[in-house]
């Protein structure tokens, strides 16, 4: 099939618009790092801390709506298997920035923190955080590999070019404007992207309900024509499950680095609140294209589209629909309009995902643990290789399945089960727990979540479970809800666990048991010396280090 150059071309100028913004807000952030007399790395990593509140309400909306987001919501409603009982991601992801808000914008602000590993080096040292990073690092490449298959499969729909291809030339453009200016460009490039996806997905909309190959949705929400209703089943087995996966993404965003880029970027705790729950009202409401679109998709004969016979469904296609439909039933200069803008959106979560775990591994492991006395400098460099590695990594797992939705489910999953009992304690009960406990609770949840397994990424499910059902493939279809089990367990491990090395401390028979706060044998996180200290520094430091400051 010949390449679609007048899709190409659409797509490449919405690419050009969001990669000039990133180069514009890039220069805002060099301005920024001059301007300022504290931490240059703070500059990149929250944006130093005086983030507008309209940039920051629309970067926080825009980092939860994204590829995983609004090709997930058509993805599900689409899937016959599905419906939209199981479309609860726009409100789930309300719900996480509302608990957000309640909850987590006060302790995470009131030290002035830079990331979420910073109140867990404070507590438990730095050998404690190098395990617990492990799961968040595998979250936010799982989250950029989502991103990059929901770009990569947009662009070869569009094209008729390699998916392949389409994620490295996408992951390319992401990784390019997020190295040069930081949150600045990852935030104004998302206020673009967001309102390039609303506006264009709305002007889609109206052409895909009146195609003549599609009925009336509300008929297809309850009657059977092409497929099974749109509108889907929660049988009384499946509620267990239903609500495992609700909590999942209701409570696993909270433990996104990405979600606490935001919150810190702002000048205060009360713009923070209003950043969050402004996201919360605006996350359904720019799901709602996406779900009419795969409301949409599945009322239509297929065979009577250009797409033809099978169905994307029967192709294994469904991850792509939103993009296949946008091609297939809207006119064609319509669809070119929404397909340069969705190419254009989806990229709106790939930036943070890359910044947050690259700003983690640049402060917390390298600066605070493998060289506590790398320069300002140096650290924006280890983030800005991390971001191009990480870029890498997640556009590689991107190449391996078509499903976004896939990727999206597993990412919060891994956070959902390890993560969220660890930040829980954290900032709650964090006089009642220490490293001993911590530790216990990550290897636990791990083993746990690896003997449940997820054969859709090819772990087997060595753990049988109440409620299973065995398929035709073999694997256990879980109806459990596991995910809650293992994240309480995982919680009450942890406390206990804590309180039996306090009594085993108590009675001589276990040393080590303070933290990093109050234990002198355990590092604290090595301090990032503002740009005036760094001078100082660097002038008392030998001559060679003195010469290279001032080519600096």
């Amino acid at each position: 099939m010949a390449v679609n150059w007048p899709g190409l071309a659409s797509i490449g100028v919405f690419y050009v618009i969001v990669l000039g913004t990133g180069i514009w807000a890039s220069r805002k952030s060099k301005r920024e790092e001059r301007k300022c007399t504290g931490n240059r790395s703070e500059v990149a990593m929250v944006g130093g801390r005086n983030l507008n509140i309209w940039v920051s309400i629309f970067t926080m909306a825009a980092t939860w709506v994204g590829g995983g987001y609004i090709l997930g919501c058509a993805e599900v409603l689409y899937d016959p298997t599905k419906g939209l009982v199981w479309a609860f991601a726009p409100i789930a992801c309300g719900m996480n920035l509302v608990i957000g808000a309640l909850f987590l914008v006060k302790p995470i602000r009131s030290k002035n923190y830079v990331t979420l590993m910073d109140p867990f080096q404070e507590k438990y040292g730095n050998t404690v955080v190098a395990i617990i990073f492990i799961p968040a690092l595998i979250a936010d490449i799982l989250w950029v590999a989502c991103i990059l298959g929901a770009l990569g499969g947009t662009v070869s729909v569009v094209m008729d070019i390699s998916s392949k291809l389409a994620v490295s030339i996408s992951a390319a453009v992401a990784i390019i404007y997020t190295l040069l200016g930081g949150l600045y460009s990852v935030a104004y490039t998302d206020v673009i992207q967001l309102l390039l996806m609303l506006l264009g997905l709305w002007f889609c909309v109206p052409f895909i309900l009146t195609s003549p190959s599609s009925a009336n949705i509300t008929v297809a929400a309850v009657n059977e024509l092409h497929q099974a209703p749109w509108i889907g089943k929660l049988e009384l087995e499946d509620t267990g499950r239903w609500i495992d996966d609700i909590l999942l993404l209701a409570l696993g965003g909270i433990c996104y680095q990405a979600f606490y880029q935001r919150v810190l970027s702002t000048p205060t705790d009360t713009q923070a609140k209003i950043t969050c729950y402004a996201g919360a009202v605006l996350c359904p409401i720019l799901g709602m294209p996406s779900l009419i679109i795969g409301a949409a998709a599945a009322s239509t004969n297929w065979n009577q589209t250009t797409y033809g016979s099978p169905s994307p469904y029967e192709q294994g296609r469904s991850g792509m629909i939103l993009p296949i439909a946008l091609q297939h039933l809207c006119p064609f200069y319509v669809s070119l309009v929404g397909m340069g803008a969705l190419a254009a959106a989806v990229m709106s979560s790939v930036d943070s995902a890359l910044l947050s775990a690259a700003s983690q591994l640049g402060r917390n492991i390298f600066k605070n643990i493998i060289y506590k006395k790398a320069s300002e400098k140096m650290i924006i460099m280890v983030v800005k290789v991390s971001i191009f590695l990480c870029g890498g990594m997640g556009a590689g797992l991107a190449m391996m399945t078509s499903s976004v939705h896939l990727f999206w489910i597993v990412s919060a999953d891994v956070l959902y089960s390890m993560m969220v009992p660890q930040v829980i304690c954290i900032f709650y009960l964090s006089h009642l727990v220490n490293k001993h406990g911590a530790c216990t609770g990550c290897v636990l949840s791990l083993l746990l979540r690896g003997l449940v397994g997820e054969p859709l990424i090819g772990l087997p499910d060595v753990l049988p479970l109440p409620w299973d059902k065995i398929q035709e493939d073999g694997h256990r279809y879980r109806l459990f809800p596991f995910r809650t089990v293992i994240m309480l367990t995982t919680t009450g491990t942890i406390l206990l666990v804590s309180r039996f090395a306090v009594w085993l401390s108590e009675r001589g028979l276990l040393r080590g048991i303070s933290d990093a706060e109050t234990d002198k044998d355990v590092h604290q996180m090595a301090p990032v010396g503002t740009n005036v200290e760094e001078k100082d520094r660097l002038n008392k430091e030998p001559s060679h280090l003195s010469e290279e400051a001032g080519r600096c």
